[in-house]
């Protein structure tokens, strides 16, 4: 089937211009489904094959480039508050899902590693809008194996609002650990949009505490999910994908872990278990997105938009909770809102 890319500039709700793509079959899609990549990545190259697959596949694909991240504005991979990414992506995936012929579409999230987050807390922000979500290697827990000691974790909690920019987290080199074919990590390595250095300090805090905060609120997922790790993974925890299927609360889901495959199981899989992984995504998107949709989108109203804090993203260019005692801010109960959660 053949597929038509679009790319599209937005404001988000701070003036910040952010990128956003998307991959269309030429016959109407069955359903919607909206990428949310992973720490680093971008959609636009990264998440190609990812979205031309789907949308071969007969789905609507819809990608953004968080803020500082890919082709989007801002401080590179600069991630100042978690919930920001996640309010970027619910004001521009709900744009597309007001549009004409979009409305009664079915709406699937599809969240890669950090993205797999970032799906968790849009479900959670409105739990009865999605349809379903494909969570990949979703960072429900970040590994110990490549987490800093709690120690330097402490000391450097102290210091977050002093250099919260600096590029000072010691950790090991994710791109060596995540993407398993030599030829697919090289890739990986040229494609300059992609963030290769340390990451930020207040970037690696914030990701620790949404990990650690979705890791204490499993029970909270109602949605139907299908969610896929690599039994080797050593960037996320397969262990809390199990979890996460076995503690949330929904009527359907489904989980495969891929036994000796890494965390990359889209991107840096040799390609036959490339072929396998998304062959089992389109089918799980396609048992779904054939019932009946049970709530179409009902756009918000202009009192609706004028009520929020900066109104809704608008276009510029068109080109061809904390719940757990940790060792963060040093304290050994409920984190402190210096903390910036």
């Amino acid at each position: 089937m053949e597929v038509e890319y679009q790319e599209e500039y937005i404001r988000n709700s701070r003036g910040v211009q952010l990128f956003t793509c998307r991959w269309l079959p030429i016959s109407p899609p069955k359903a919607l489904v909206f990428l949310c990549h992973g720490y680093g990545m971008e959609c636009s190259g990264f998440m190609r094959g990812c979205g031309v697959r789907l949308a071969r596949a007969g789905y609507g694909v819809y990608g953004l480039d968080y803020e500082g991240h890919g082709r989007s504005m801002g401080a590179r991979c600069y991630i100042r508050r978690f919930d920001h990414l996640v309010d970027d992506c619910d004001r521009f995936f709900k744009s597309v899902c007001g549009q004409e012929g979009h409305r009664e579409k079915g709406r699937y999230l599809y969240g890669e590693s950090m993205g797999g987050a970032v799906a968790l807390l849009l479900h959670r922000k409105d739990p009865a809008f999605w349809n379903g979500a494909v969570l990949v290697a979703p960072m429900c827990k970040i590994s110990e194996k490549v987490k800093p000691h709690p120690v330097v974790i402490n000391l450097l909690t102290r210091i977050e609002e002093i250099i919260p920019k600096w590029k000072i987290v010691p950790t090991k080199d994710v791109i060596d650990s995540a993407f398993k074919d030599p030829v697919k990590r090289e890739e990986i390595r040229n494609n300059k949009l992609i963030y290769q250095d340390k990451p930020r300090l207040k970037t690696a805090l914030e990701m620790l505490r949404t990990s650690l905060d979705l890791e204490d609120s499993l029970y909270e997922v109602t949605i139907p999910f299908f969610v896929l790790h690599g039994e080797a993974d050593t960037v996320t925890d397969p262990g809390v994908s199990r979890a996460l299927y076995e503690q949330a609360e929904s009527s359907d889901k489904t989980m495969k872990m891929y036994p000796g495959m890494w965390h990359g199981l889209t991107s840096g899989e040799p390609d036959h278990n490339i072929e396998t992984v998304f062959s089992d995504i389109i089918a799980w998107l396609d048992k779904r997105s054939c019932d009946p949709l049970v709530h179409p989108f009902r756009p918000p109203s202009l009192s609706d938009l004028t009520g929020r804090r900066g109104g809704a993203a608008t276009p510029l260019h068109r080109p061809p909770r904390a719940k757990r005692g940790s060792y963060l801010c040093g304290w050994k109960g409920r984190m402190q809102p210096q903390c910036a959660m």
